[in-house]
């Protein structure tokens, strides 16, 4: 049962107070930030920094040494991951943007990251389902298109290790998950992925509110 005692509303003068009282400064990160928000409203679908250090913390904690990430966009979430994951690791990319994805490379090589990661263009259910049973993971990020979240979770937490995180972004989609009038497919779609990851046995999981909410699932 949720407490009404142990949560607070965050206006804009608190929201800076807590990015600026975590490890959010990073030069690169922010030159990144700034490219994309001259994208327009698309820059919305970049990560917030504190949750991009997150990432990080989680991936090294775990002793991460593998990564998948559903939806690279300008590379922001992969640098975060891909700079926790030991010199010989490996993060795999998965995205549909040529466009979107080729300002990533040029922060990837900036970061000195071209060797651990590996970028594939191209629907992210066909490259999932393609992929070997054998090839596993030990962390992941799904933040694409919301109707095929519980297809991107099944491949994933299939190829996952025991004990591996899954994150999942947007489940709570700017506070529309509660709203029952929006009955969008989007909506919709996160709706069920949070009521069905809530009842899934294989993992255990948090839903986190950080920016626009963020599911971490560890694999049992």
């Amino acid at each position: 049962m949720a407490s009404i005692n142990k949560f607070l509303s965050l206006d804009r003068t608190l929201y800076d107070y807590v990015v600026e009282h975590g490890h959010n400064a990073d030069p690169l990160l922010r030159e990144l930030a700034e490219e994309t928000a001259k994208l327009g409203s698309l820059s919305s679908m970049q990560i917030a920094p504190e949750q991009g250090t997150m990432m990080g913390l989680l991936a090294r904690a775990i002793g991460a040494r593998s990564a998948i990430e559903v939806g690279t966009f300008t590379g922001y979430s992969s640098i975060c991951v891909a700079r926790a994951l030991p010199e010989n690791g490996r993060m795999l990319c998965l995205d549909v943007s040529e466009q979107w994805t080729a300002i990533a490379r040029r922060y990837w090589e900036r970061a000195g990251l071209i060797g651990k990661i590996t970028l594939k263009l191209g629907p992210a259910a066909e490259t999932l389902r393609a992929m070997p049973a054998s090839e596993t993971f030990d962390f992941a990020f799904i933040d694409a298109d919301k109707e095929n979240y519980r297809l991107y979770y099944e491949e994933i937490l299939k190829r996952t290790r025991r004990d591996g995180l899954v994150l999942v972004d947007n489940v709570l989609w700017n506070g529309q998950v509660v709203n029952e009038s929006d009955q969008t497919s989007s909506t919709r779609a996160i709706r069920e992925f949070n009521d069905f990851v809530v009842n899934d046995e294989r993992v255990e999981a948090v839903l986190v509110p950080v920016a626009d909410g963020l599911t971490i699932a560890r694999k049992k």
